[in-house]
């Protein structure tokens, strides 16, 4: 059986569908009516935002239309106030593990296309992957997500093979706790099968939500042509009781306003039908250059720095619950100033060609990367500077560990109790990171950060265990959680 005829029954589930749950026209009659907004509209939407409650999209439109530069700066404020209540001051850290950059694809704007001669395409054998793990340990990294291009090579099977070799890589005090998946859509048994091998969150992104874009995007003949098969991925995850899925969108493909009002209603769609569960996070990545691409040298729809901060406002406050991921993409100084804005979590010390971490430093093999890096600064530097600017690295994945995802994760995010776990979690994590892997410099403000934090827990008992569990550290002890 070919590759692509694996799974034509599967996609029979859809194509049956009279239409899927993004409407082009709907959208785009949305975002018309909301044309030039007043300023009591617009502070209507940040009223119902303040309260923590998902937008509905036509609020949406009138915070993406909005212009008014007062309005804007009070939207960019209360994305960061609603961030810190919701999160606390923790930003979390992970790095992601480019396994194979082999694909049966020829996406117009992917480094990896398999149209793209100037790729030397490689997978990495599961020796490979622990010596590329090992590095990340090394330098400190205790969550990743790991990236596989979509060919034969990168079976199911592969990706559990790989997954397991993550987790039993071993190195001083050492591991990767928690491996994130970003993969092609998949079956529900083979779903059932990353479940059973205890991944982490499940990753697809959509790309482009317009349907017209998609398809001139992703060319016929191709697995990835399916629209429906990947907008539905979500859903077959959590089906087979994956709790947490992730979406995404390339901006830069279509008009922005249009991509963010299709992320709201992919998150409203799995809101609706899986009881309140939302995407656990949301990546809103801009294309950028990728070696024998000119797509991505000149798109169309490119996204100003400033249209992205109103973009990551926006998502903050439309869907408060959901983690927002800002990747190494962007340069230093749009991180610095988008993180303000309502991200929880950043990528750091990042490689992302094949074989990236024994071989080079960021950007330094472009013939084995997919596109190139914005931030290339090591761990270190990231979490030194995290902690300059008033911000708690973390390197958590107690809730994933203790179940508390889905549902349950919602349930508890939505009390407030995330203050509880995750900021003690966060400096624990971050103690660890100090004693073990962190430069002089880093490890003398990192310390500050410790201190005063733990002088900011409010509950007297969560402040006794933390700095019992710091004494604990000190002694040796490793992965003290709540």
């Amino acid at each position: 059986m070919g590759f692509l005829q694996k799974y034509q029954k599967d996609f029979e589930e859809y194509d049956c569908l009279e239409q899927d749950f993004i409407d082009d026209e709907s959208i785009w009659a949305q975002l018309k009516k909301k044309e030039n907004p007043s300023r009591a509209e617009v502070r209507s939407v940040l009223d119902k935002a303040e309260k923590k409650v998902r937008l509905e999209p036509e609020e949406m439109a009138i915070l993406i239309q909005n212009q008014d530069p007062e309005t804007i700066n009070e939207m960019y404020a209360l994305a960061n106030r609603l961030k810190r209540e919701i999160y606390g001051d923790r930003i979390v850290f992970f790095a992601p593990l480019y396994i194979s950059n082999k694909c049966a694809n020829n996406c117009k704007y992917c480094g990896f296309r398999h149209e793209n001669h100037q790729i030397e395409r490689r997978t990495l054998t599961l020796d490979e992957i622990t010596e590329e793990v090992q590095i990340m340990i090394d330098e400190g990294q205790k969550r990743t997500v790991l990236v596989y291009g979509e060919s034969p090579e990168t079976s199911v099977d592969f990706i559990c093979a790989s997954v397991r070799q993550v987790y039993n890589t071993k190195r001083g005090k050492g591991e990767i706790r928690r491996a994130n998946i970003n993969c092609a859509p998949l079956s529900r048994a083979e779903l059932q099968q990353l479940k059973e091998v205890g991944i982490g969150t499940f990753q697809v992104f959509q790309e482009t939500y317009h349907h017209e874009t998609y398809r001139e995007m992703h060319p016929a003949g191709t697995i990835k042509g399916h629209y429906r098969w990947r907008l539905y991925a979500q859903d077959r995850a959590l089906d087979v009781g994956l709790d947490d899925v992730a979406i995404g969108a390339l901006f830069g493909l279509y008009d922005w306003r249009f991509e963010l009002m299709g992320l709201l209603y992919h998150a409203i769609h799995l809101e609706e039908k899986y009881n309140g569960v939302g995407p656990h996070t949301i990546s809103f990545p801009r294309i950028e250059p990728a070696i024998g691409t000119p797509f991505a040298s000149k798109p169309k729809y490119v996204v100003s720095d400033e249209d992205f901060k109103k973009i990551v406002a926006i998502l903050r406050l439309a869907v408060p619950y959901a983690g927002l991921i800002l990747t190494a993409r962007e340069k230093p100084e749009v991180r610095r100033a988008v993180v303000p804005l309502g991200v929880s979590q950043i990528d750091a010390g990042s490689r992302i060609g094949v074989g990236g971490y024994r071989e080079s430093s960021g950007n330094m093999l472009p013939d084995k990367e997919q596109f190139q890096l914005g931030d290339v600064r090591t761990l270190d530097d990231v979490i030194r500077e995290t902690c300059e600017l008033g911000n708690i690295p973390s390197f958590c994945t107690a809730c994933y560990r203790a179940g508390r995802t889905g549902e349950h994760f919602m349930e508890v995010a939505k009390s407030s109790f995330v203050h509880n776990f995750c900021m003690p979690n966060a400096l624990l994590t971050l103690k660890e990171y100090l004693l073990d892997y962190a430069s002089t410099e880093t490890k003398a403000v990192g310390e500050k950060t410790i201190v005063s934090s733990v002088q900011g827990l409010a509950d007297p008992k969560i402040k006794q265990f933390v700095q019992e569990a710091l004494a604990r550290l000190e002694e040796g002890e490793r992965d003290i959680r709540v």
